[in-house]
């Protein structure tokens, strides 16, 4: 109302006059020796978020399938998955890992020393992120039909001595093992069902689980893994099904039991899911890495994937990850494992076996994974996830009318809210600011003074002439407000750092009106949520809403196409997304005849379309080309916050914790 927004205006002149100037030179001091002024007090926001990560932190991606369709099966899927993602954590730890690149400007790489072998751990005072100490990431670990395995990967040199048939051949060993446990047990000792628990109930939880001696070994091992891969028992085939399960599990009953794969999962680690039928996707914590952080790693090992299938058609074919593979062909290739399971190495003579982690369950225990798996399962049921696969046009289309990309699926989102409820809300979409050295991300606030008059004049009576105008000075806005935000010249993460400086130095005393009043509330109380994020790797991306009465939208504009993935707590979800598409479908008659008024002939179409495909051929495809515009910074990036060291001869092998599985003598290797 106006009066509030008077109220605000008033709250911010006082700032600015007052608090505000104190603030800002606290913070320049507490910046001083920092890298980042926010990094710590943005890790400190997620780290002691109290609610479950699960639908409410972690994000997924769900990836394209295989161009091999031989290699769309569970056991070889996941295996050429395993494969090429240790050839990518192999490339970083010995930093051949070929840097970000957005539009020729380079991008801080420090996140990715965060995506493997680190662990959120929940304590009754918040959460921390941990590497494991104790046992170097030489291992991965295996969940199937909610049972935990584990087998090296590495070995003490940091190579990793195992192929793509011999990752198989120990997959379909813990499928036989794991098909042995009996539905109705599965989910009472799924202990990964309490990694989706509130973080107080799940700290209390593990404490419980660390007191016996055997339990703490197994939490050492899931902990120390380099990553956790999720073999499902499903093979979902709609998008909706998919999006589910990649990003909560699935809920199904027998018997009043759950047996759905929300219960096979390890939400504090980043997982690699594969289903029955191969589809596969991602899902990571996302405290310590963005989403343009794990798509350029998904990119990379999707495409290595299919040069690699090109490779046996053509065995010139150079591999994305080339400088690894001549070091390794140079070395001698692959050393021979036995029928046994172990493999001889210039190192040592290494057990490659998967092992099966126990746990000792106590009826605490057993209790508190049982309550875990029905708040989860109530959860799950609160959250409804819809899908739009648009495939009338995309980027092509969109860049053809003079527009970018971005911005205009921004626009697209505010529409059908406005279409659907008559009023605009608090809409937040992260800008990536790795170009500077440990960047994250900057709030770019979609709903502006231009957007509100586009949606107003595009639901009036006015002429398409004047929709078409309202739009373009709304895209001009928000392409604005993008580059600003993109250079660091944003004002959500600078505000928020100011306010944190406040709580630490002045907590005991009243806080300035700016960070009380209700503006300051509405902003952040992000109603819509969004964020683009993909490529051609990339199916579908998505999260759950952030607020109770939010949405949660993501979204990937490819050539051709545009895909949607929306979620909310019991509003109308499917309508929103159909009320979006009636927009681009409307948007799009409107630039045509603009362009062609007196209709397009086919010849024409065919024109356009070869102009469109030569330009994109020429133009090539960036990892986060989004319609983002490249931020100039004067900083001075870090080439070394993103790889680690390879492991010295010394590092300390993997325990061998739980009983060893054997590889049978016919198994194909």
């Amino acid at each position: 109302s106006t009066e509030d927004h008077q109220k605000t205006t008033k709250a911010v002149e006082e700032f600015l006059q007052k608090d505000g100037p104190v603030l800002q030179e606290k913070l320049k001091t507490y910046a001083s020796d920092k890298s980042s002024y926010i990094e710590e007090f943005w890790y400190d926001s997620y780290l002691h978020f109290t609610d479950p990560v699960v639908l409410n932190l972690n994000p997924f991606f769900l990836l394209e399938d295989d161009i091999s369709p031989l290699r769309n099966d569970q056991v070889q899927r996941a295996s050429s998955l395993i494969f090429s993602t240790l050839t990518f954590v192999y490339a970083l730890k010995t930093k051949h890992l070929e840097p970000d690149v957005f539009r020729g400007t380079p991008l801080c790489m420090s996140q990715f020393s965060r995506l493997f072998g680190t662990a959120r751990v929940p304590t009754g005072n918040g959460c921390y992120i941990a590497p494991n100490n104790d046992v170097v990431g030489r291992h991965i670990v295996v969940i199937s039909h909610s049972q935990f395995y584990h087998f090296e990967v590495f070995d003490e040199s940091g190579d990793f001595v195992l192929n793509e048939k011999e990752i198989a051949a120990n997959l379909r060993a813990i499928l036989r093992d794991s098909a042995q446990t009996p539905v109705t047990d599965i989910a009472k000792n799924a202990v990964g069902i309490l990694t989706t628990e509130n973080r107080r109930n799940w700290a209390k939880l593990r404490a419980q689980l660390k007191s016996d001696p055997q339990n703490r070994e197994s939490l050492k091992v899931v902990d120390g893994a380099l990553f956790i891969v999720c073999l499902d028992h499903v093979s979902p085939t709609s998008s909706e099904d998919l999006s589910y399960n990649m990003l909560c599990g699935t809920y199904n009953l027998e018997q009043g039991m759950q047996v759905g794969t929300c219960t096979n999962r390890w939400y504090d680690k980043l997982q690699i899911i594969v289903c029955q039928n191969g589809s596969a996707g991602i899902n990571f914590e996302h405290t310590g890495v963005d989403g343009h952080t794990v798509l350029r790693f998904v990119s990379d090992i999707y495409t290595d994937t299919i040069l690699r299938f090109a490779k046996t058609i053509n065995s010139q074919t150079q591999s994305i990850f080339h400088n690894y593979r001549q070091r390794r062909e140079s070395a001698g290739g692959n050393p021979t494992r036995d029928r046994t399971g172990s493999t001889g190495s210039a190192t040592g003579y290494f057990d490659h076996n998967p092992r099966k982690i126990e746990w000792n369950m106590t009826e605490d225990l057993e209790l508190g994974i049982r309550f875990a798996e029905t708040r989860l399962s109530d959860l799950i049921l609160q959250n409804e996830v819809k899908v739009l696969e648009f495939h009338d046009y995309g980027k092509n289309f969109i860049t053809d009318m003079k527009m970018s990309p971005d911005a205009f699926v921004q626009m697209a989102i505010q529409a059908a809210y406005y279409g659907l409820y008559g009023k605009c809300e608090s809409t937040y979409e992260p800008a990536m600011t790795k170009t500077f050295l440990h960047g994250r991300t900057e709030a770019i606030r979609s709903v502006t003074s231009e957007s509100r008059t586009f949606v107003e004049t595009f639901y009036s009576n006015k002429s398409s002439h004047d929709k078409l105008e309202s739009l373009r000075a709304a895209l001009k806005a928000h392409t604005n407000i993008t580059r600003e935000c993109s250079k660091g010249q944003g004002q959500d993460r600078h505000l928020y750092a100011l306010e944190c400086v406040w709580d630490r130095l002045f907590k005991n005393e009243k806080k300035p009106q700016l960070f009380t009043d209700g503006g300051w509330k509405t902003l952040n109380s992000s109603i819509i949520s969004t964020s683009n994020c993909g490529n051609p790797a990339l199916r579908l991306f998505g999260f759950g809403p952030v607020v109770s009465n939010g949405f949660g939208i993501g979204y990937i504009i490819k050539e051709d196409r545009i895909s949607f993935v929306a979620s909310s707590k019991h509003r109308q979800t499917e309508r929103f997304l159909q009320t979006l598409k009636k927009f681009l479908m409307e948007i799009k008659a409107m630039l045509i005849k603009e362009k062609y008024p007196g209709g397009i002939s086919q010849r024409q179409r065919i024109l356009a379309l070869e102009e469109q495909a030569q330009q994109a051929l020429n133009d090539g495809y960036s990892y986060f080309d989004n319609g983002y515009e490249a931020a100039n910074s004067d900083h001075t990036l870090s080439d070394s916050g993103g790889a680690g060291s390879p492991p010295s001869p010394t590092t300390k092998t993997v325990r061998k914790v739980g009983k060893r599985l054997l590889i049978r003598e016919n198994e194909d290797l």
